[in-house]
C-alpha cells in the first residue's frame, strides 16, 4: 500500500512542484518523480534563475566599467572580472532555491522518489531509481509535468566546450572573444547580453527577418535598434547549414534563407538557441493509450486532462508558450481539478518577458494578431523619455504601448520596453484580467513619480489624452 498514490507527477519543474504541493494541500497522497538531484526542474537548475543570476551580476559589471556612473559623482577605480566568483553567486542562488523546494516537499508530505519514471500501464509508474533498482508506483491519477528540451538543428552537433547549448553557456569556463548565438529568441538574446557585457563580440544569426518573432514588431525593431546600439550584431534572414568545431574555434556555415552564396562565420563559442522541444519521447507514452502530435506535445482538455482517464498534462509537454509561470498556472489548476474544484488558467493572459537590459514585456495580443483578426483597435503610446522617474533616473530608453478595443476599449494587449518592463507588465496582466478598459488603468492613480506612470499616460494616449507629450 506504501506504493499507492492519489496522485503521482512526473517531473518537478515549476508546474510538476507546483502541482504536487498543492495537491498535497488539498489532502491527495502524492508522489512526485524527479531524475535531477536537485528539484525545480529547468528552470531552477539551469534556466530561469541561474540566468537571471549572471543578468544581474553582469549588469552590475557593465555599469561600474562603462563610466556610467561617473555621470552621478560616483568615482569607480578600476574594474575587475572574477568569472569563478561570479559563477559561483550564480550556483549559490541555485542552491538556495532548490533546496528551498525541497523542503516544502518535506513541509507538505509530497514523497519525492529519486529516479526516472515512464509508463508501465495508465495507472503504474516505473521508476529506475536514481540509486539503483525498480520501484512501482500505482497512481490513481498522474500529471505529466515533464517539461522540455533543447532543440537542435541538423548538422549542428553540441559538445558542451566549442558548441553549447544554454545549459553550458551558464558556465562558460572564460570570456570567448566571439560568441555566435544561434536563434535571435528570449534564451539567445538573454545570454547573448549577458557575455557582450563581460567583453565578447556578440553575433546573432536568425532564420527569420527579425528577432523576438513572437512578440509585437514594433517592440521588436526598437529592442533590436537598442542591442545593436549595445554591441550585437545581428545577420537575420539566415539559414545556419552546420557547425564545425575545431580544437581552437568554430565555424559557422551560414547562407541566405531563400538562398544565395554561402558564408562561414568564425566563432571562439556558438551558442544553439533555437528553442526547446517538449520531453515525452522517453516515457512510454504508448503503454498508457496515449499519442503525441507531430512537435511532441500531448493534447489536453481545458481542464488539464487527457482523453485517456486519470492522466492529466501541464506546462511544457502541451500546447502554449513554454514559460515556466504558464507552467505553475497549469499546474495549480490540474491540482484543483483533480481534487474536486474548479481550477482554470486563462491562456490568453500570460505575460512573457526578456530579461535583458532594457527589459521587453508583453502581454495579450499584439498589432499584427489584431490586424490578421480584423479587429479594430486603438493604440496608445508613451515614451520613458517623457517619465519623470525615467529622466530622473537618466534611465529613458524604450516605451509602454497600449491596445486597446476600438468599440468596447478593452485593454487587448499591452507591449514595454525599459527597464523594469517585467515587473510592470503584471499591472497589465491584473487590468487585463479583470476586463480593464484603457479609461480605467487611465482614470487609476499611480505614484509620483515612478516609471508605471508610463502605463497610465500610455492609456491616456489610446484617447488622445497624455499630459506629458
Amino acid at each position: 500500500m506504501a506504493d499507492d498514490f492519489d496522485l503521482v507527477i512526473l517531473g518537478a519543474g515549476p508546474g510538476g512542484y507546483v502541482a504536487a504541493i498543492r495537491a498535497a494541500q488539498l489532502g491527495l497522497k502524492t508522489a512526485c518523480v524527479e531524475k535531477r538531484g536537485t528539484l525545480g526542474g529547468t528552470c531552477l537548475n539551469v534556466g530561469c534563475i541561474p540566468s537571471k543570476a549572471l543578468l544581474h551580476a553582469s549588469e552590475l559589471y557593465a555599469e561600474t566599467s562603462s563610466g556610467h556612473m561617473d555621470q552621478w559623482g560616483v568615482g569607480v577605480g578600476k574594474v575587475t572580472l572574477d568569472l569563478d566568483k561570479m559563477v559561483k553567486a550564480k550556483d549559490e542562488s541555485v542552491s538556495g532555491l532548490t533546496k528551498g523546494v525541497e523542503g516544502l516537499f518535506k513541509k507538505n508530505k509530497v514523497e519525492w522518489v529519486k529516479g526516472t519514471g515512464k509508463f508501465k500501464n495508465k495507472n503504474t509508474i516505473s521508476v529506475a531509481l536514481t540509486d539503483g533498482g525498480t520501484r512501482e508506483l500505482k497512481a490513481k491519477n498522474v500529471i505529466i509535468a515533464t517539461g522540455s528540451d533543447v532543440a537542435g538543428l541538423p548538422n549542428v552537433t553540441i559538445d558542451g566546450k566549442r558548441v553549447v547549448s544554454s545549459t553550458e553557456a551558464l558556465s562558460l569556463p572564460s570570456v570567448p572573444k566571439h560568441l555566435v548565438v544561434i536563434g535571435g529568441g528570449y534564451i539567445g538574446l538573454e545570454l547573448g547580453s549577458v557575455w557582450r557585457r563581460l567583453g565578447s563580440e556578440v553575433t546573432v544569426v536568425e532564420y527569420l527577418d527579425r528577432i523576438l518573432p513572437g512578440m509585437d514588431g514594433e517592440v521588436s525593431k526598437n529592442f533590436e535598434r537598442i542591442l545593436k546600439k549595445q554591441g550585437m550584431t545581428f545577420r537575420k534572414s539566415m539559414k545556419v547549414t552546420g557547425v564545425e568545431a575545431l580544437k581552437n574555434k568554430a565555424k559557422v556555415s551560414v547562407e541566405p534563407a531563400k538562398g544565395g552564396d554561402a558564408e562561414v562565420i568564425e566563432a571562439d563559442v556558438v551558442l544553439l538557441a533555437v528553442g526547446r522541444k517538449p520531453h515525452t519521447d522517453s516515457l512510454d507514452l504508448q503503454n498508457a493509450g496515449l499519442k503525441t502530435d507531430e512537435r511532441g506535445r500531448i493534447d489536453i482538455n481545458d481542464d488539464f486532462s487527457t482523453d485517456v482517464p486519470g492522466i492529466w498534462a501541464i506546462g511544457d509537454v502541451v500546447k502554449g508558450p513554454m514559460l515556466a509561470h504558464k507552467a505553475e498556472d497549469e499546474g495549480l489548476a490540474c491540482a484543483e481539478n483533480i481534487a474536486g474544484l474548479t481550477g482554470m488558467v486563462n491562456h490568453d493572459v500570460i505575460p512573457g518577458v526578456v530579461y535583458t537590459m532594457p527589459e521587453v514585456a508583453s502581454v495579450g495580443k499584439t498589432e499584427e494578431e489584431l490586424k490578421a483578426a480584423g479587429v479594430s483597435y486603438s493604440v496608445g503610446k508613451f515614451p520613458f523619455m517623457a517619465n519623470s522617474r525615467a529622466k530622473t533616473n537618466k534611465d529613458t530608453e524604450g516605451f509602454v504601448k497600449i491596445l486597446a478595443d476600438a468599440e468596447t476599449d478593452r485593454v487587448l494587449g499591452v507591449h514595454i520596453i525599459g527597464s523594469l518592463a517585467g515587473t510592470m507588465i503584471a499591472e497589465a496582466a491584473l487590468a487585463m484580467e479583470f476586463g480593464a478598459s484603457s479609461e480605467d488603468i487611465a482614470l487609476t492613480c499611480h505614484a509620483h513619480p515612478t516609471h508605471p506612470e508610463a502605463v497610465k499616460e500610455a492609456a491616456m494616449a489610446v484617447h488622445g489624452r497624455a499630459i506629458h507629450i
